[in-house]
């Protein structure tokens, strides 16, 4: 008899963003002639610059060569000209100290985040904050980690860190011993930040504890305060503690693409239950090659062209174009009345639901009475209701418009 795993019952009843999809669509197939805004799912809307698609252009000739053809990479980690220009461009020039070996090219920060908990033990205890990202939680539960659903989105044996208004939706440090940390900033769903003091303090305590921090850094790109750090390796001692993952999909475009890495410094280690040390770079490495092939020649030879001079030029101007939308949300929001945060170095608005109104039930009135499509707090967690995300996402006009009718509901 063929047997399920039974952790996978555990899981609410469907991933946030296809819940999402669903209502959208039966909206849609009832109300054909409604010209829906969608600024729910962090999807971009602007095609890949012009540098990006000039070099992947260069590359599939290339291989319609003999003499330039490209089969697997090296052992599916990623290219040297690409993981260089990561290291040159994303670390160095933060002052941050990357090798190129410990950078691994994959198909997208959400696929990585999602893995990479496969090569800790089921005994260990897991920390997020919340709200969270779903997937950190999700995967977790797949892997039978987290115990039993309490019905209201809660595991038993995960600790929630509350991140509310209060404490600029940066979480406290655990009172009780963890042992895998997830943070992101800036943060999906809050768009907060966190200074170098904070992460500092996570840092610490993940060395005196003997704990890994998974940092998500997939939105580093749209931060505007120089000060705020981009990577967890500007902080003293995250080397030994850290693993980062970064994404190319937000960055430069790339949703459509898929294109992102993963940096495991040699510097990190887990333990085995007798105590000894185990050096989680060969360890990732392994599982990587294994269940990995690598990405596309032609993908990665665009994602080189993001660090080239023209590149960085022209995705900055892309980027500045979805933070000036931030921007007009932000305004317009605030002035009809919504408590408003996030939108300063990130591309989501988090803002409170009207009094009275569950996260889920303004998901519907703005749907139904704006044709407007966001995102419910609760979908990312319990402390998320009563908050609403909207993505900067979008054309400007599109932008304006939606904070138009949204002022008229």
């Amino acid at each position: 008899m063929i047997l399920v795993n039974e952790n996978f019952l555990k899981l609410k009843a469907g991933y946030l963003f296809p819940e999402i999809g669903r209502r959208v669509r039966v909206f849609a197939a009832e109300n054909p002639d409604a010209p829906i805004i969608k600024l729910g799912i962090g999807d971009v809307t602007e095609p890949l610059v012009p540098a990006v698609t000039k070099a992947m252009h260069t590359a599939v000739d290339e291989m319609a060569k003999k003499e330039t053809f490209h089969g697997y990479d090296d052992g599916g980690v990623g290219y040297e000209f690409l993981r260089e220009a990561i290291v040159q461009n994303d670390f160095k020039s933060r002052g941050a100290n990357v090798a190129s070996d410990e950078i691994f090219i994959s198909d997208g920060a959400k696929c990585d985040t999602g893995n990479m908990q496969e090569i800790f033990g089921l005994d260990n205890v897991v920390a997020v904050t919340d709200p969270v990202y779903p997937v950190y939680v999700d995967t977790n539960v797949m892997a039978g980690r987290t115990g039993e659903n309490d019905g209201k989105g809660r595991y038993g044996k995960m600790v929630y860190m509350p991140c509310t208004a209060e404490n600029n939706f940066v979480p406290e440090l655990p009172s009780q011993p963890v042992d895998m940390i997830y943070l992101c900033y800036p943060n999906n769903p809050t768009g907060a930040v966190a200074t170098k003091e904070q992460l500092k303090k996570w840092v610490d305590y993940a060395v005196e504890n003997k704990a890994i921090i998974l940092y998500d850094a997939a939105y580093e790109a749209f931060i505007r305060d120089d000060s705020i750090p981009h990577s967890i390796y500007e902080i003293e001692g995250a080397r030994k503690v850290a693993i980062e993952f970064r994404s190319f999909s937000k960055t430069a475009g790339f949703t459509g693409v898929r294109c992102g890495f993963t940096v495991v410094p040699k510097d990190l280690v887990a333990y085995t239950k007798s105590g000894q040390a185990q050096p989680l770079h060969p360890i990732w490495n392994r599982r990587h090659c294994t269940k990995f092939n690598g990405v596309s020649y032609i993908t990665q030879k665009g994602a080189e062209a993001v660090y080239s001079p023209e590149g960085k030029k022209q995705v900055k101007e892309v980027i500045n174009l979805y933070m000036s939308n931030a921007d007009t949300m932000r305004a317009a929001l605030t002035e009809q009345g919504y408590q408003v945060f996030g939108g300063e170095h990130a591309p989501y608005i988090w803002l409170k639901t009207p009094k009275g109104v569950d996260s889920w039930t303004f998901f519907d009135l703005l749907l139904n009475k704006a044709n407007v499509v966001g995102t419910p707090g609760a979908g990312f967690g319990a402390a998320g209701e009563g908050y609403f995300r909207l993505s900067a996402f979008n054309n400007p006009d599109k932008v304006k418009e939606a904070m138009q009718r949204i002022s008229k509901i």
